[in-house]
């Protein structure tokens, strides 16, 4: 796992040895990031289920401003930790250890990606979108990125949020939403 692109390209990020943080991989983290790539530029990102801190530490490799990291996992926060030190960008990193509702709640500032790549099948994208939509988090221009099982059907309006893009990668599927403004 490495960075792809951007100002931190090729930096190898560290791996976990457990089996319960399941990392982005680079083919379809390069997808993601083609979809997403005009949203980047001084972006407030969030990685809410952080992982590793692939996805964010990619977005801020390739412009954005700031990320805020969030997991509930000590193991994953601390992973992330290790590859934000790695890569030298402490100054534009934040991170909170908490579920995703404490997570969001400690978040002062409205967000234009936010990153959902939760436990497959346990209903937390549902309840993500919802309590991001409650909170007003997300810029009007600002969109989610949401990694989930290629098996799952995800609706095209969900929160006050609208499906505009929709990539499968095998087992995996990128769907991507932006505020409805037809509401």
């Amino acid at each position: 796992m490495r960075i792809i692109a951007g100002e931190l390209k090729g930096r190898k990020l560290f791996t976990p040895n457990v089996n319960t943080i399941r990392p982005t991989s680079d083919k379809v983290k390069e997808s993601i990031f083609s979809m997403i790539a005009e949203y980047l530029e001084d972006a407030i990102v969030i990685d809410l289920f952080s992982g590793t801190g692939n996805l964010g530490l990619e977005a801020i490799s390739r412009g954005a401003s700031r990320c805020y990291f969030g997991d509930k996992s000590k193991e994953s926060l601390d992973l992330t930790l290790k590859n934000i030190a790695h890569c030298k960008v402490q100054d534009r990193s934040i991170l909170f250890h908490g579920d995703f509702e404490k997570v969001l709640a400690r978040i002062q500032e409205k967000a234009d990606i936010i990153f959902l790549d939760p436990p497959y099948r346990d209903g937390l994208l549902d309840k993500c979108s919802n309590q991001i939509h409650e909170m007003s988090i997300l810029k009007e221009d600002g969109i989610i990125v949401a990694e989930h099982g290629a098996d799952e059907q995800l609706p095209e309006i969900v929160y006050g949020f609208r499906k505009i893009k929709e990539r499968r990668y095998g087992t995996i599927a990128i769907s991507i939403y932006a505020v409805n403004l037809e509401e």
